[in-house]
């Protein structure tokens, strides 16, 4: 292979880069990016750059020696792959040997707060700083969305002082992709720190015409908001590939073989939040967006796109997840999508510290743990062990 493009310039696409020169690629490497930033880290945007403990500069990633061709801000619109192409944006056409598709995702609205000023997301660097910029002590903050974004925001802007801080969900606890059992400890965590739960909720009506005023409750409380975070999860960066015959989803999310091959192809590969692939927990192809899962797909990905077809290594990682709110780190290891049952089996609330095996059937999937970072990469080892 003489050109390899990479469509996508965040963790996986930045990931991807390092694996194939660090596999001996020496050709043509061609980085196309939707966003004018070179490739930067996204966990801290909801935490230590929300909260002031870092500055931008310090999320990007060192990409001096990587010797790319650098296109930013012209995202790709379509694939041909018969003639192995990419065109952008603007028109341009670009030719290569292999592909990496690592478009990932980009955070869902809320069409009820269409256009209206003071309403936000959360997904990338100007959206961070956007908000940071709008908060202050005495802002009522109102929170679409308690999963992860949504509660390590609320754990932040809490940290930081802001007095009114309202997390809703339409779950009845936060973090519900950790099981009832997590989720539960989780919404006592915030309750203890201030946070106004609206659990089991879903909003009826965005008050307000210009800018956000309140948000009015199926319940029919109003919660007065002067800024809204809507953090609803994310969509895949996928309807590029339309016209691609690339096998999709109905989701989106692009399906690729335990190679981290698109179906049907043989030098396209496909890596990060935007893939779906076989997980041996799973029912069919899985999208684990996980920060993890782009790291170690990006260097599997890349590293079987120029290697002989011998030589190729399944996927065969176990899923790893952190979240840092308050005086809590959760971590988690496994297809946690999988499980139908949790068990605590450790808690000291104290501390806190707690850890819960998920499990299908009788078959261990996962964990989660809070404050026991040794005991989860003991899960770590055993879900591996049993991968292999």
């Amino acid at each position: 292979m003489e050109r390899i493009v990479i469509a996508g310039a965040g963790l996986a696409g930045h990931r991807a880069a390092q694996a194939l020169r660090r596999n001996g690629f020496d050709g043509q490497l061609v980085l196309v990016g939707d966003e004018e930033h070179r490739p930067y880290d996204r966990p801290p945007l909801s935490k230590q750059l929300l909260g002031g403990e870092c500055d931008s500069d310090q999320c990007f990633y060192m990409v001096d020696d990587l010797d790319v061709n650098w296109t930013l801000g012209r995202p790709a619109t379509s694939l041909d792959v018969g003639a192995q192409s990419v065109t952008l944006e603007d028109g341009t056409r670009i030719r290569f040997d292999g592909l990496v598709i690592a478009t990932g995702r980009r955070a869902r609205t809320l069409p009820l707060a269409s256009g209206m000023a003071g309403v936000h997301t959360l997904r990338s660097l100007d959206d961070a700083l956007t908000f940071r910029d709008a908060i202050s002590p005495i802002t009522p903050v109102a929170i679409i969305g308690a999963g992860f974004i949504g509660c390590e925001v609320a754990a932040t802007l809490r940290k930081q002082g802001v007095e009114n801080v309202t997390l809703i969900d339409v779950a009845p606890y936060p973090m519900p992709a950790l099981g009832p059992e997590v989720g539960e400890r989780a919404a006592r965590l915030h309750r203890n720190q201030g946070v106004r739960l609206r659990l089991a909720n879903t909003i009826e009506k965005v008050e307000g015409t210009a800018r956000v005023q309140a948000l009015r409750l199926r319940s029919g409380e109003s919660i007065a908001a002067e800024q809204v975070l809507v953090a609803v999860g994310s969509q895949p960066n996928s309807e590029w590939l339309e016209d691609s015959g690339l096998r999709r989803l109905s989701s989106g999310a692009v399906v690729c073989d335990e190679y981290c091959f698109a179906v049907g192809t043989e030098n396209v590969v496909v890596v990060g939040d935007v893939a779906a692939w076989p997980h041996r927990h799973g029912d069919g192809p899985v999208c684990i967006e996980h920060w993890t899962n782009a790291r170690d797909m990006a260097a599997v990905g890349a590293a079987n796109l120029i290697a002989d077809p011998g030589e190729r290594e399944p996927l065969r990682a176990v899923p790893t997840f952190w979240s840092d709110q308050y005086n809590v780190k959760i971590k988690s290891a496994g297809y946690l999508g999988a499980a139908n049952r949790y068990v605590v089996v450790n808690e000291d609330p104290q501390r806190p510290s707690l850890a819960v095996e998920a499990y299908r059937g009788d078959e261990l999937v996962g964990a989660i743990v809070f404050n026991k970072n040794r005991t989860i990469i003991d899960y770590q080892r055993r879900l591996a062990a049993a991968s292999a």
